[in-house]
């Protein structure tokens, strides 16, 4: 199997921006020196959320820091980005990184990201569609033209080429709209699963879409998925679950405070305790996302549970271990913990 590191890059409340930086850097760092094959960051805007704003440049400087493990964006939302200039930072980013770039796409703004980028949520997916059209014709055609509905461009050669041909590697996300699912089964890409699903609406979703594919004449294999969890392991199940729970909830807190906004955003909004005492419903509880959406235990319980994805046809699973105000030391214990207890088993 292969494994990846995933993180949305949370900035806590009084932690400094740098150290969220230095410390996403780290765990790239040491995923590598443990065996790790990516570090996967997302694209958010806005928000404590995640502090993926340009997570293109993060990753250019992860890249300047790393030597081997794979890059990956989980995910970039190209509908904000202007498609020439999305194309060009990717692969000026492939080429600076060795090669080492996995592109993955999604159309998952919140509607505050929307509408601070002044782009009408209605378009989105228009928009997506035709932005990922470009950037691929961009990465491989020389010469390359469009005219489209919302960007056009003439005889436009990409400078520098990616390094990987014919381009990077593209999967994109879908999780709950139709019409998304419907793009990535014509594209012939792989769909990436991030941690917005429990288990098993998400192997379901894989599955389902594994069968279109073969049907569309794409046949892109259950193997070829990334497949993210939210991630822990300690010696002690009492242990993973005291370190994890906090973290956990604040993620889930902090995701459910920021959809409120259609413009604006939680940052200027008062304290997350003043949102926690007024909210009238609760986001999905630790106890719940523990049975059915996070992976979080001992090495052996956490064996089980990917060793379960693998009989469905898993081979690339995504570990989330930094989420909310983890503290940063007990991550790295826990990624150096996987790495020697559990990686083993499905080498």
């Amino acid at each position: 199997m292969r494994f990846g590191l995933f993180s949305h890059v949370p900035w806590p409340e009084g932690v400094d921006p740098q150290q969220v930086y230095e410390e996403t850097t780290e765990e790239a760092q040491y995923g590598e020196e443990l065996g790790f094959n990516s570090i996967w960051l997302a694209e958010h805007h806005f928000t404590r959320y995640g502090l993926g704003s340009s997570s293109l440049v993060l990753i250019s400087s992860i890249a300047a820091q790393t030597k081997t493990i794979r890059l990956g964006t989980a995910i970039l939302v190209p509908t904000l980005h202007n498609p020439l200039r999305l194309a060009e930072d990717t692969a000026t980013l492939d080429v600076i990184s060795g090669g080492r770039l996995d592109v993955g796409f999604g159309r998952g703004a919140a509607g505050y990201e929307y509408s601070g980028y002044g782009i009408d949520r209605e378009e989105s997916q228009a928009r997506f569609q035709e932005t990922i059209t470009m950037v691929k014709g961009l990465w491989t055609t020389p010469e390359y033209t469009h005219a489209g509905q919302y960007h056009s461009t003439n005889h436009a050669n990409l400078t520098p080429p990616p390094i990987q041909k014919p381009h990077p590697p593209v999967y994109i996300a879908a999780t709950r709209t139709p019409a998304t699912l419907e793009f990535v089964l014509s594209s012939g890409h792989p769909l990436l699963m991030g941690v917005v699903l429990d288990t098993p609406d998400a192997l379901a979703l894989c599955q389902r879409f594994v069968g279109r594919s073969k049907e569309a004449g794409h046949n892109v294999l259950m193997s070829e998925i990334p497949f993210f969890r939210y991630f822990y392991v300690a010696e002690t199940e009492e242990q993973a679950r005291r370190d994890t729970e906090a973290g956990l909830n604040w993620t889930m807190d902090v995701n459910q405070w920021r959809r409120v906004f259609a413009e604006g955003s939680e940052l200027s909004a008062g304290s997350l305790d003043e949102f926690r005492a007024a909210r009238t419903e609760l986001p999905p509880s630790y106890e719940y996302l523990f049975a059915n959406r996070a992976f979080i235990g001992t090495p052996d319980q956490c064996t089980a549970k990917i060793q379960a994805l693998r009989d469905e046809g898993v081979e690339y699973f995504g570990c989330n271990f930094s989420f909310g105000d983890m503290d940063h030391k007990k991550v790295l214990k826990s990624m150096e913990l996987f790495s020697r207890e559990v990686m083993p088993r499905f080498s």
